[in-house]
């Protein structure tokens, strides 16, 4: 069990996005007789889940109703086909994007490019890692 202030640590998040999230219903706490919210390991995950799936720019309310199935352990198929198509159009948004820079990325130099590619490259990493997390 941890404390909020540990919680924060170990995710390297604030205690107000803790907070937050506990009062948006995302994460859940357990108080203590003196009214201290203790979170457990099972919290730590759904807070590193939360985190990644902000992290591709998902509604909280989809990262909630994700994290309702999880809880459940049903999987809902109109929520994973909505998800699905939101992860479609932001994919495509993303294409559109790297086809429209492409043009400039040709035109630096060697050292340039290979920074380009070292960032699009661990951005692709984490939406893959984040895509997995998604159908686990």
């Amino acid at each position: 069990m941890y404390k909020i202030g540990e919680l924060a640590s170990l995710a390297n998040v604030s205690k107000r996005t803790i907070d937050y999230y506990t009062n948006l219903g995302l994460l859940k706490a357990k108080r203590s007789p003196s009214n201290y919210r203790y979170y457990t390991e099972e919290s730590l995950a759904e807070l590193t889940f939360i985190e990644s799936c902000k992290s591709l720019h998902i509604p909280l309310e989809e990262i909630k109703r994700k994290l309702e199935c999880k809880r459940n352990k049903e999987v809902e198929k109109e929520v994973v086909l909505s998800q699905a198509a939101l992860l479609t159009n932001q994919l495509e948004q993303v294409n559109k994007e790297l086809s429209s820079i492409m043009p400039i990325i040709h035109k630096l130099d060697d050292e340039e490019k290979q920074q380009v590619t070292r960032k699009l490259s661990l951005q692709s990493d984490t939406l893959l890692q984040s895509l997995r997390l998604l159908f686990v």
